[in-house]
């Protein structure tokens, strides 16, 4: 992986990013299974690549179209902030015990961050500063708080360094995972997923830098009804388990 190398841009799907965005899905899947009612902890390992993965796919997307018109961009925003509310009673009847919002909010303030850094106008930088304000101010009510905001612009900001930049987003990243409570923890599971918390960014550049021949189901706008409905599929396995 050398500094020289950067993500395919084009107007054709880029089918390592569609296989990105299915492994974080299924990672987010696995990630919370541990809540239906099983003794299935070490699912927390792979389930810390999810977050990280997906606001690499925001990254990825904002570098694909840093050149085109940033219409599509606020439809993603748009999409993002509808499903944010839909998602939300859906995740709180499966979520039972849940101090915080749904992902999604947090991934919208991400796009906005990054997006400001991009774009340089003086709007986008002043959405940008609104949103990691709202980040500062509500970090315990945002999913992986406010270093959680910043992680698409650390993806972004490495798209074009040499490989050991990629730590920075690892790092970021462990951040936004309570790290703390993980560390004092100590348990097997705790500790290998801080260290999947680290490296996740890495592995996923190096996904998609390396898998350009591949081809999955191109993962398409319907793909945000998702969110919401494997908390009801996995709710209603949980009663029947139960």
């Amino acid at each position: 992986m050398h500094g020289t190398e950067t993500i395919p841009v084009g107007r054709v799907r880029d089918g390592a990013l569609d296989l990105l965005k299915w492994l974080a899905l299924l990672c987010m899947v696995l990630d919370h299974l541990r809540y239906v009612g099983l003794s299935l902890d070490g699912l927390y390992v792979p389930g810390r690549l999810a977050f990280p993965w997906f606001c690499l796919a925001i990254a990825a997307n904002l570098h694909r179209a840093r050149n085109a018109p940033v219409t599509g961009q606020w439809r993603y925003l748009g999409w993002l902030l509808l499903f944010s509310a839909i998602s939300e009673v859906p995740y709180r009847l499966f979520i039972d015990d849940a101090d915080t919002l749904n992902v999604l909010p947090t991934l919208a303030l991400g796009l906005l961050v990054a997006r400001g850094w991009q774009q340089k106008t003086l709007f986008d930088r002043g959405l940008a500063l609104i949103a990691v304000m709202i980040a500062a101010v509500f970090s315990a009510q945002l999913m992986f708080g406010f270093f959680g905001v910043l992680l698409p612009l650390a993806m972004l900001l490495v798209f074009r360094r040499a490989w050991y930049f990629n730590l920075l987003p690892g790092v970021v990243c462990v951040a936004a995972n309570q790290w703390q409570i993980l560390l004092e923890s100590g348990t097997p599971v705790a500790l290998m997923g801080l260290a999947a918390c680290l490296i996740a960014p890495l592995a996923g550049l190096f996904l998609l830098r390396r898998a350009k021949n591949v081809s999955p189901p191109a993962m398409r706008r319907w793909a945000y009804v998702l969110y919401p409905l494997h908390f009801l599929l996995l709710l209603l396995v949980r009663q029947i388990i139960a």
